[in-house]
């Protein structure tokens, strides 16, 4: 106990001078450091398994991360991924399951039944989320693409949906898979991707927006956050020609198309849960960004999109968006603006963009990558301590993010969470992040527990990792402030060790 009270003092001085240490990460590196931070800030963190493919850093790493063919998964991994209802089952029959279930128990008159039938719906929706999130983890934790997985987040928050939401949580894994899918390809496709999936069109009320009964969110949040920018040229009567356009694209789940009049069953158009029906669409001429678009149904569609992912300010907005997620809080002017050029010079590829940003004297010479976010935090402790593990209880990991406000698909409006240090550096956040650092630090011991195991279940026997003599830390030391030296001499065992590691300013940063 004597120890563990001596720890937790050093832990707690630091929280104390916690802004000025993490305003004061030391930029001297050797040659190894330099690499393997630059290796951590595109990916969750070096992990503890053993490294098989390209050196990290290298340039073959570099094209290996930017490939945008997916690599495989360990195949334990991909054996729990693929044994997961949202792996198995179409989104859309989940979808009409769960509705199914919904409508069930509203019909029920009995109360003790009805509440036994809502209980059941709400059980089976959140195993659905839940499954995505556990998802999420395993593939940010094992997977060779490390730059594939941390774009994903990046995207996710970017086109923020919430699970909580109507039917998302039945959604969500198969909005997420979209998003992987798309993430280091081109920016319009990727825009288009998301406008098709019934997660967002659920999420910001698009399937309700008909001629007649205009809805906005949707079309102001595409110009306000996913592309353009706030500021940037476009106006409220884009935002009302944008929500026209939009008319008629929606989500239907019956298995029967609607009954149309013959002129506009061919404009008709449909793909799992996504709809577009022309029957509830304004074929007025349209005034949207300087040009007319005349009534054409879908093609109207793509028209705008091509125009928002064309302008010059998406190009600036997206780039800074990404240079934000990998520098920090205030990335180069410079630095973005180059990026923007060549997000317009290569029609929005979002791999050039990255390549441009990776490749530039500001980030190779940048002391860090900006400090980390929740999400990242977690991962890539869990991943240092216990990459060469096979994790077999995610509940942790998202229980852990989720207590420092970064849960995954939990952002309830369409902004995401915040990309700024100190959205998560507050004295708060640290007390929470260094409790959190004390429990991975110590073996962590439910990571390896059956997540069926009953919540009094004494977990598995679970060692702390001897991170002091990974050959990770050691390419560190010499990036390491004299506090954090200071306080790590005096640690009295393994556990103590780790957790004043995971509490230092210098894994705060990437």
């Amino acid at each position: 106990m004597a120890e563990a009270d001596g720890g937790m003092a050093r832990i707690a001085s630091w929280l104390i001078m916690a802004p000025a240490l993490l305003a004061a990460v030391p930029a001297r590196a050797t040659d190894a450091a330099r690499e393997a931070r630059w290796a951590e800030r595109l990916g969750w963190g070096p992990s503890a398994a053993p490294d098989t493919g390209p050196a990290a850093g290298s340039d073959a790493w570099l094209r290996h991360q930017l490939d945008d063919r997916p690599d495989p998964l360990p195949p334990a991994v991909q054996a729990r991924i693929d044994a997961m209802r949202i792996s198995r089952e179409p989104v859309a029959a989940l979808v009409v399951e769960t509705d199914a279930m919904q409508r069930d128990f509203k019909a029920i008159a009995d109360p003790e039944q009805k509440k036994a039938a809502r209980q059941a719906y709400q059980q089976a929706m959140n195993a659905l989320a839940d499954e995505a999130r556990e998802r999420f983890i395993l593939r940010a934790l094992y997977s060779p693409d490390q730059l594939r997985e941390r774009m994903t987040w990046f995207w996710f928050n970017h086109f923020n949906v919430q699970a909580g939401k109507r039917d998302i949580r039945a959604m969500v894994g198969d909005y997420e898979e979209t998003i992987r899918a798309h993430a280091l390809g081109r920016y319009r496709d990727l825009l288009e991707a998301t406008l098709r999936h019934p997660a967002m069109l659920r999420y910001l009320d698009n399937d309700q927006n008909a001629r007649g009964k205009i809805n906005e969110n949707y079309a102001r949040e595409i110009m306000e956050l996913h592309s353009m920018g706030v500021g940037s040229g476009y106006s409220q009567a884009d935002v009302q020609e944008l929500a026209r356009i939009l008319t008629g694209v929606g989500v239907d789940q019956k298995p029967d198309a609607p009954k149309l009049k013959p002129e506009l069953q061919p404009l008709y158009q449909r793909a799992g849960l996504f709809e577009f029906n022309p029957a509830r669409h304004d074929f007025g001429t349209k005034h949207f960004l300087g040009h007319e678009i005349k009534g054409s149904g879908f093609a109207e569609v793509e028209q705008a999109l091509d125009l928002i992912a064309d302008s010059p300010a998406t190009a600036h907005h997206v780039s800074l968006r990404i240079a934000t997620y990998f520098m920090g809080d205030t990335p180069p002017p410079a630095l973005v603006d180059r990026m923007a050029a060549k997000f317009r010079q290569s029609h929005g590829d979002i791999a050039e963009v990255l390549r441009t940003m990776i490749r530039s004297r500001e980030f190779g010479g940048a002391a860090t990558g900006g400090f980390k976010e929740p999400v990242g935090y977690t991962l890539s402790a869990v991943r240092l301590a216990y990459g060469d593990r096979d994790v077999t209880n995610a509940k942790p990991i998202i229980n852990w993010m989720r207590q420092m406000g970064e849960g995954l698909y939990d952002h309830e409006t369409p902004d995401g969470y915040d990309l700024s240090s100190a959205a998560w550096s507050g004295p708060g956040q640290m007390a929470t992040r260094f409790d959190i650092a004390r429990q991975i630090g110590g073996g962590a011991a439910r990571l390896f527990q059956s997540p069926d195991a009953a919540p009094d279940a004494p977990p598995p026997p679970s060692p702390p990792p001897l991170l002091k003599d990974s050959p990770v830390i050691a390419t560190r030391m010499a990036t390491l402030g004299k506090p954090t030296l200071a306080a790590l001499g005096q640690a009295r065992s393994p556990a103590e060790w780790n957790s004043l590691y995971f509490s230092s300013p210098e894994f705060m940063h990437r």
